[in-house]
């Protein structure tokens, strides 16, 4: 069972992956945020992640996301020739930015554009390839479209949100579709969507015993000990998650203070990280921190978090 810590866009970059290793174990497959292009090239701010010393130590795969085969084609040739040798296709972004342009979530209805990259993915045979997909765009069984194409190809995995776009990251599971890609799928399918407790993490083995892995993001990013206490066996007390966190969110802070110019550039970037916290720490720390102005005030949020 391999568990994956699936990108955020805005919270996963080089520091946050580095420092959730070095507090909670490397035990996850850690992805870059979708690289993607911009003007034909890729973007600096991309290759500077991607290529970060941060990154040593942990199993990074780069994800990239793209509407066509040219831009598919640009970027696996371009994370090549920087040494990639796994690369996971966003297949699954909800985010209408991302899907009105025909990226992410839109592939999966794209029959045609399903075989190019099946194409694309055959002519680069020294590249492991994986995909995260969501069940459709507006409907549930769209990944139809897409399914028996991949089976005619070899993937190490294929992470399914079993939701659709337009829901993006609320409304019910689609278990039932989700079922029905496990069983009709060739290439291993990981879970992933709704993943908060160790006991979800049981409950989706003891339903779905075929699986692969176990795909997390804003799980993860809410309660960063998630794996490493199922790993354990041993499903941590709140005072220890939080006490855990909050150091944490300190090699983050200090990380950023040394490497940032200003204070508010550095409370800027530390904040969002705590966006999903709130049930951890309780909403009157958690609002302290997002009003939180200045250093000062940030420190003062969270000291308040009750441990």
């Amino acid at each position: 069972m391999i568990y994956h810590f699936a990108p955020v866009q805005g919270h996963t970059d080089a520091p946050y992956r580095h420092f959730h290793a070095h507090n909670y174990g490397a035990e996850t497959n850690y992805y870059t945020p979708f690289i993607r292009l911009e003007k034909g090239e890729l973007r600096t701010r991309d290759l500077k992640d991607l290529s970060s010393h941060l990154n040593e130590g942990t199993h990074l795969v780069p994800q990239i996301i793209f509407r066509n085969p040219e831009e598919l084609t640009t970027l696996v040739g371009i994370l090549k020739k920087n040494g990639a040798s796994e690369i996971d296709l966003n297949m699954g972004c909800p985010f209408p930015l991302q899907t009105g342009h025909g990226r992410g979530a839109a592939t999966v209805a794209d029959a045609e554009l399903a075989k190019a990259v099946a194409e694309i993915i055959e002519g680069n045979p020294e590249i492991d390839f994986s995909a995260k997909i969501r069940l459709g765009l507006d409907r549930p069984d769209e990944w139809r479209n897409l399914i028996h194409v991949l089976n005619r190809i070899k993937l190490t995995h294929i992470a399914v949100h079993p939701r659709v776009a337009r829901q993006q990251y609320s409304g019910e599971l689609h278990l039932d579709q989700f079922a029905a890609i496990l069983q009709e799928s060739s290439n291993p399918v990981v879970f992933n969507g709704e993943i908060r407790t160790p006991e979800d993490i049981d409950n989706i083995l003891d339903r779905f015993p075929g699986i692969a892995g176990i795909m997390i993001g804003r799980g993860l990013l809410a309660r960063p000990s998630l794996v490493k206490e199922y790993l354990s066996g041993n499903e941590w007390s709140r005072e220890r998650r939080v006490a855990e966190m909050i150091r944490f969110h300190r090699d983050l802070l200090d990380y950023y203070s040394a490497s940032l110019c200003g204070e508010s550039q550095i409370i800027s970037k530390i904040k969002p990280f705590w966006e999903y916290a709130e049930e951890e720490i309780g909403r009157k720390p958690w609002k302290a921190i997002k009003k939180a102005s200045n250093i000062a005030k940030y420190h003062s949020a969270v000291a308040s978090i009750e441990i």
